[in-house]
């Protein structure tokens, strides 16, 4: 998969790539909706033999758009994106700085500079996929900027037995703490990176070492609580559960420093500045607080338990 990052404005040409079958959209999560339609994309190429690829964006275009500082969690680090879309098959992945002066490009404009320079044959995108300056071209007027130069298709919405699954469904229920819902919308287990730093090493004190994990910037953490998770370091998994909260039990109510802080299970190495990343697979209950030390321990006993026999179903 080849990734190609564009600069507004670019200076490719049409003889710079074969005839490409392209979907079109943000894409955070990856999640099963644009699963779809990445694959219609992709099924399209292998169908007329063209290559399949992927036209996405970084940053969001909200953190441009809004007149207010904007922070968005996002639910995959372009890193996390391009790895999901290497697994879906895909030849080709633009991936276009989102900048005031690309925003503010006409949507003759946008399929002039970045669609017909690129040898799009074909283009894939959700029913409500606009582009251009303030979202002015759709899928509807995709045909009228065309000017028959390319085909279109427009993949509807995907829902399961409740609504439509979109990426800020997924994002309000991992907020909720929902990771095996989360799941079932995605595809796969939710996933968040980070870097392993020193706390206050209380764990290891009363016989639960963890690993204190900073998660990336703007990525989405879930609800406070406890969760049985994995952890993948230099490149292996282990099974364990994270504490996700703010340490009531030992720290003052007034203390809001969140923590993320993962035991795992028959583990007993330093790996302090790895960079790890945490999946998350089950949440066991909200965060309390205890009457002491031993009551806190015999709660983790329990939180253990129940994580191991959910590994080893």
């Amino acid at each position: 998969m080849q990734v190609i990052t564009l600069h507004h404005p670019h200076t490719y040409q049409e003889e710079d790539f074969p005839k490409l079958s392209i979907a079109l959209g943000f894409f955070d999560g990856v999640h099963l909706g644009h699963q779809r339609v990445i694959q219609t994309a992709i099924d399209y190429a292998q169908t007329h033999e063209l290559k399949s690829a992927v036209m996405t964006f970084n940053p969001h275009p909200s953190v441009v758009l809004s007149s207010k500082k904007k922070e968005i969690d996002y639910l995959t680090s372009l890193e996390r994106k391009l790895d999901l879309f290497e697994k879906l098959g895909l030849d080709y992945v633009f991936v276009v700085r989102f900048t005031s002066s690309f925003a503010s490009l006409e949507p003759q404009q946008f399929v002039d500079n970045y669609l017909l320079p690129l040898h799009v044959a074909h283009v894939t995108a959700g029913f409500d996929y606009s582009y251009g300056k303030l979202g002015r071209g759709t899928m509807e007027t995709l045909p009228f900027h065309s000017r028959q130069r390319f085909t279109h298709t427009i993949v509807n919405k995907l829902e399961d037995d409740k609504e439509k699954i979109s990426s800020t469904r997924i994002r309000q229920t991992l907020k909720e703490g929902k990771v095996d819902e989360a799941r079932g919308l995605l595809g796969y287990s939710y996933q968040l990176e980070g870097t392993v730093v020193h706390g206050d090493k209380r764990g290891r004190k009363i016989g639960f070492p963890t690993a204190n994990v900073q998660c990336v910037q703007d990525g989405l953490i879930p609800a406070t609580g406890v969760y049985a998770v994995r952890l993948n370091v230099i490149g292996n998994w282990y099974d364990g559960v994270c504490n996700i909260g703010f340490k009531p039990t030992f720290t003052s109510p007034d203390v809001k420093k969140l923590t993320v802080e993962v035991h795992l299970f028959d583990f007993d190495h330093s790996i302090y500045g790895e960079q790890v990343v945490i999946e998350w697979h089950k949440r066991i209950r909200s965060e309390q607080r205890f009457n002491g030390i031993d009551e806190l321990v015999a709660q983790i006993d329990k939180d253990k338990m129940i994580a191991l026999d959910y590994f080893d179903r």
